[in-house]
């Protein structure tokens, strides 16, 4: 309950304060956040398992973000950000696709 309150008052916050991304961040935000939901989609997979740890999702939260993150600049470092940022989206997608099958099965039994 407490994280749904938590989740609630960062939404309003966000629309209340309007804060702006950095120009130089801003190719790094759509690949952060998918990374991120890469995170939170297999905790929720791992929490219907019943092996969720908490210590484990907060470092693996982090280290999506900034491995996914790593991997976009060293892209634009070598010229192909766009490819990598495409291929970064691409696994992280096929792993949320993955985990939302996994929780469907487990809600739905099918």
């Amino acid at each position: 309950m407490l994280a749904f309150l938590a989740l609630i008052a960062g939404v309003v916050l966000g629309l209340l304060i309007n804060p702006e991304v950095p120009t130089v961040l801003q190719p790094y935000l759509p690949i952060a956040v998918v990374a991120a939901l890469d995170a939170v989609f297999g905790g929720i997979r791992a929490k219907l398992d019943r092996i969720f740890d908490d210590k484990q999702f907060v470092v693996s939260f982090i280290s999506n973000v900034l491995v996914a993150a790593l991997i976009v600049y060293l892209g634009d470092q070598l010229g192909v950000g766009g490819q990598l940022s495409t291929g970064v989206v691409v696994v992280l997608g096929v792993r949320i696709f993955g985990n939302v099958a996994a929780i469907r099965r487990h809600l739905f039994r099918a």
